[in-house]
Formats: structure tokens, sequence, C-alpha cells
């Protein structure tokens, strides 16, 4: 029996990402990521998904995807344009290459950029860079093709290693081309390509943020989208392996923001999916909270690994259900600008939100407490992204064309699965940002709730000021 149960044992497997911000410009923490790797594949298969690279822009540390978005707009305005600076990105990358595979590799860089500046080229002569040239111009020039540079690297280290090809890609998606989304149904039957690749390998390397319509057509998912990737691969393995997700980012997960909040900052060990997915939401960047809404849509349960990579003692564990700790309920303190709040009669929202989930796929909102006036009930939905909003107005007040929506709005947020057991928490939070000067324009608690939200308005640093006015007091304020 024992035997038995050796060989049913599933592989582990982890499928690490590393964004932008973990790549460095020009690919300086690229000698940190072999060490990760390394130490990572003693125990597991790895898959790693890998952003685009940065690079250094007139002194400015800057995404290649931007820089590739801005000669998109030269193209599409007729001008002349060339990919010097990200070919000159890449050639410092290249540096990093053994000699035994840096031919290759060199001629890999051209090819992709070759197809980039294809792209662009389609986009100049339609005076339109969008869709499928705007996808694949970011994905020849980013993602794909940092996976294949990477994996000549992690080659040259002697590490057995291999590169998903565009032509074999797994993650298929509907046909929204530049804010896609993810096809299960339609993915899983296009996974034995990789999968044969991870038997043969110790890592394979593939660029997030792409995917591919059944037809061929490239797409892309919005900013932020390799922690999706991530999501999808975890998806498409977790039955076939012990599959755990792990981010590698410059920390693990603090209660709020270092760059607004740089005193008392507590260590977050763990969250549950619920509050990371709410902290995602309203503005802290530990991961794209659509990566944890795919996961829980396709019944997937894999812990997801925040892993501050220069020091990988540190991690922050995020499940469905977290161990039981005795930590502080109030775990994250966290804030949104360019939020919109739009009042519809609750009637007509029903079919507004159904709309929302089934035809647009858009989550980025949160549904507030109604409110009845003249005998009606109104709904009020905080919109997450005021800009989507400006872009849908005709769209959302199809629905109701008495609606109202109001801009410049900011959220503040408290998150916490237990925050129940913390003693007047509303009142006091309420009563901070009341002594910072600003004034509270709407507020959304329960008595049990995950998330207290308190509306401000958007102007200056009132977002700031009432995240360090809270935070400030969060130890002070006693729980159960």
């Amino acid at each position: 029996m024992e035997y038995l149960h050796s060989t049913l044992k599933m592989e582990n497997l982890v499928v690490a990402k590393f964004g932008g911000s973990a790549i460095g410009p020009d690919g300086l923490s690229i000698p940190i990521i072999i060490q990760r790797i390394t130490e990572l594949k003693k125990n597991s298969k790895i898959i790693a998904v890998f952003s685009a690279p940065l690079t250094i822009d007139d002194g400015k540390t800057r995404s290649i995807t931007d820089v590739i978005l801005e000669i998109g707009q030269k193209a599409q305005n007729g001008e002349n344009f060339t990919l010097e600076k990200v070919l000159n990105a890449y050639s410092k990358i290249l540096d990093l290459v053994s000699t035994e595979y840096q031919e290759a590799c060199k001629k890999t860089i051209e090819e992709y950029l070759q197809k980039a500046n294809d792209a662009l080229v389609l986009a100049q002569e339609k005076k339109d860079f969008a869709n499928e040239d705007r996808s694949n111009a970011l994905a020849f020039s980013g993602e794909i093709l940092m996976s294949q540079v990477m994996n000549y690297i992690l080659k040259g280290k002697g590490i057995k290693s291999a590169a998903v090809d565009f032509e074999s890609w797994p993650i298929i998606t509907d046909s929204n081309i530049e804010s896609t989304n993810f096809l299960y149904s339609k993915s899983v039957d296009r996974v034995a390509p990789i999968e044969s690749l991870l038997r043969q390998n110790d890592i394979v390397s593939i660029g997030g943020f792409i995917g591919k319509t059944a037809d061929g057509i490239t797409t892309t998912y919005e900013r932020g989208g390799s922690d999706r990737t991530a999501a999808d691969i975890g998806i498409l393995f977790h039955k076939k392996f012990n599959t755990q997700i792990d981010f590698e980012k410059d920390s693990s997960v603090v209660s709020a923001d270092p760059k607004i909040v740089s005193d008392g900052l507590d260590e977050v060990s763990q969250l549950s999916f619920n509050e990371a997915r709410l902290a995602g939401m309203f503005g802290m960047k530990i991961l794209d909270p659509i990566a944890i809404k795919e996961i829980l849509e396709n019944g997937a349960d894999m812990p997801i690994i925040v892993t501050n990579m220069k020091n990988p003692a540190k991690t922050t564990v995020i499940k469905r259900t977290p161990d039981k700790q005795n930590g502080h309920p109030l775990k994250i303190v966290t804030g949104k600008k360019n939020c919109a709040i739009f009042r519809i009669e609750s009637e007509s929202a029903v079919r507004l939100l159904e709309s929302l989930e089934k035809l647009k796929r858009y989550s980025e909102f949160i549904v507030l407490s109604p409110y009845t006036k003249d005998g009606i009930e109104f709904t009020r939905i905080l919109f997450l992204d005021g800009d989507y909003v400006k872009r849908n107005e005709k769209y959302l007040l199809g629905f109701d064309s008495l609606a109202t929506i109001t801009y410049n709005r900011g959220v503040i947020t408290l998150i916490g699965d237990e925050m129940w057991r913390v003693q007047q928490i509303a009142s006091k939070a309420s009563a901070k940002i009341g002594e910072a000067g600003l004034n509270i324009l709407n507020m959304d608690a329960q008595e049990e709730t995950s998330r207290i939200i308190i509306v401000v308005e958007d102007s200056g640093d009132n977002i700031k000021n009432a995240i360090r006015a809270i935070h400030d007091e969060k130890s002070k304020i006693k729980f159960v």
C-alpha cells in the first residue's frame, strides 16, 4: 500500500511570475531571478511567467510596454518610428546570455522585433494602432520575447529549460482583443504541448499578459495581466500537479502601501482570497484581483505565495481559508483615486449588473448599500475606474437615462475578514478622517464585514492623508 501511495503522489509545480520590477531595468535583477529559480526547482517543476522588461529612457525607468505604446501612437499619427530603444534594452540583457547561446538569442531578438515592427507598419498604414496590430506589437517586443531570452539565459546556466512558442500558446481567450478573457474549456484542449515541455524540462518559460483566440488572433489582457496568466496556468495544471502560484516581488504584503505609510507597517503573513481580491481592487499592488476571480470561477484550490525575492524567507500566503491567527483583524488600509459613483433605480440596476457580468465581463465595481427616495429604491454602484465610466457613459445610461454619475471620488478601504472583532472600528476610522481635515461624503460599513469603504473627494493628497491617519490609529484600536 505504501508503494501504491507513492506512485499516485503528484509532482510539485510552482507557477512563478516575475514582473517588470522583478526583472529590473535592462535586466538588472536577472541574477536574482536565476537564484530564485535554482532554489525553487530543487523541489518542483517550474513554469515561469515573465512580464515585459523595464528599460532606462531619458534617465527614467519605463516599461517596454509603455515605450511600445508611445511608438504605436507615433505610427498611428503617420510619424516615423524606430525600435532602437527596445533593441538597446535587449542588447544589454543579451550580455547575460552565455557565449554558447548568444548568437541564437540575438537572432531570436531580431526575429521577434521584426514581427513587432511589421505590426507597427500595419498600424501606420491603417492610421490606427489598435486590436491585433497593437497586440502583436506588444507581444513580440515584450512578454513573449522576454520569455525566449530568459530561456537562453537559463540554458546557459546549465538549467534544463524550454520556452513556449506562440504557435503552441495554451492561453485561449475570447475575441475582446485589447481586454480579453480567459476561456478554460478552449485552453484545456491546447495544454498538451506545454505539458510535454514541462515533463521533459525543469523549467518552462512563457510570456504573461498575452492570449490567443481559437482562430489564432493575438489578444492582450489589461495592464497587470501577467498575474492573470500565472493564475490561468495554475488553473490548467492544478489537477495534474500539486500546484502553487508564486509572485516574486520587491516585498511581501504589508499593512499599507509603503510609498504612503513609512512608519509602523505590519507584515501580513496570510490573507484570504477575499481579502487579497479586495486589496487589489482598492489600490494595493498585490495582484490583479481578476486573477483570484478566475481561480474561484474555475474551482481551483491552490495557494498563492507573495515572495520578497531579495529575502525569500519573507512571504505572504494567500489561500481560500487562512489558518487561524491571533494578529490584528484589520489587516490592510488602502485607497483608490479616480473613482465614480453611479446612482440608478434598483429595478434597472439588476439588468445593468447582469450585463456587466455576462456581456462586458467587467467586475471593477462594488455595489454599496441602497437607499430610498420618494418611495423608490436606488442602487449605488462604486466604479473603481472613473475613466472606464467616462468611456462607457452611453452604455451605462442606456439602462436608465435618469441615472446620475458623480466623478472625482476617492475611497479609503479597511480590509479584514474578521473586522467584526474590532471595537467601534467604523466610528474610530471616520473620526480620524475628520481629524485629518477631510469631509466624508459616503460610508459603507456593516456590523460583520470584510471591508469598510469611506468615500471622500478625490483632490490633492486627500487619499494619502486619510490612509496615514487610519493606519496610525490601527495599533491603538482594540479587538476582541
